[in-house]
């Protein structure tokens, strides 16, 4: 990545957005500024008419311009074969495959995969002791707890080493920045944190493990800064 040398910083979106999409182009612009180098949100979630995370083509068009305007990669969460049709022809560098669908949709995912992108999978869900997918270029694993918001004394199993135990990064559902700084200590090369512009907000339970755009900026200087070191050989 140009960005932040070799650590991705994904600022989730999500459903944060509350149902009003006209907030989205705050929520991107607020991302880019943060140094975020992927804002993600989530396609086929709570996306029935009239429901919060409804997005129409309209909607996701409007995405992919204001990540354009602010020249930052989107990414989705896909959650079914609908939501894949929506976006598969787009201009996708990266996709997600949420703890849930992994365990939900094996087929969707292997549709997925597929398609020859980047594809971020978070095992927060499976309990298996091997990865589902044998190894391959495009899939890139994300150690997560599936727990919202997720407390310290939770992760007692937190990987020591990401590289060595075969995960690439850590998707983040606790707390602060604390956690997210400790696991690019140890070798996580992508970081996904949710994103809000209000942690107080009760709309969904998401505001208040997100970080704030300050928050965020913190993460990422911190982060840049050890990532640094890490290379020096320190």
């Amino acid at each position: 990545m140009s960005k932040n040398e070799d650590i991705i910083f994904v600022a989730e979106i999500g459903l944060n957005h509350n149902g009003n999409f006209g907030l989205l182009y705050e929520l991107i612009k607020q991302a880019s500024l943060a140094n975020a180098n992927i804002v993600k949100f989530q396609l086929g979630w709570r996306s029935s008419p009239n429901e919060i995370n409804a997005l129409t083509e309209n909607d996701i068009n409007h995405i992919f311009k204001c990540c354009d305007y602010y020249n930052i990669e989107p990414m989705f969460s896909i959650f079914n074969i609908d939501a894949l049709k929506l976006v598969s022809e787009k201009k996708l560098k990266y996709f997600k495959v949420a703890s849930r669908t992994l365990i939900d949709d094996m087929i969707l995912v292997e549709n997925i995969i597929k398609l020859n992108k980047t594809t971020f999978i978070s095992l927060g869900m499976w309990d298996k002791n091997n990865f589902p997918f044998k190894k391959s270029k495009n899939i890139k694993y994300l150690w997560c707890k599936s727990k919202y918001p997720t407390y310290p004394w939770e992760l007692k199993n937190f990987p020591k080493n990401f590289e060595k135990e075969g995960y690439y990064g850590y998707s983040d559902h606790s707390i602060g920045i604390d956690l997210p700084i400790l696991a690019i200590s140890r070798g996580a090369k992508l970081i996904e944190k949710h994103f809000t512009l209000d942690k107080s907000d009760t709309t969904i339970r998401d505001h208040a493990l997100s970080a704030t755009p300050n928050e965020f900026k913190n993460l990422v200087d911190i982060g840049k800064d050890i990532s640094k070191n890490i290379n020096l050989g320190i």
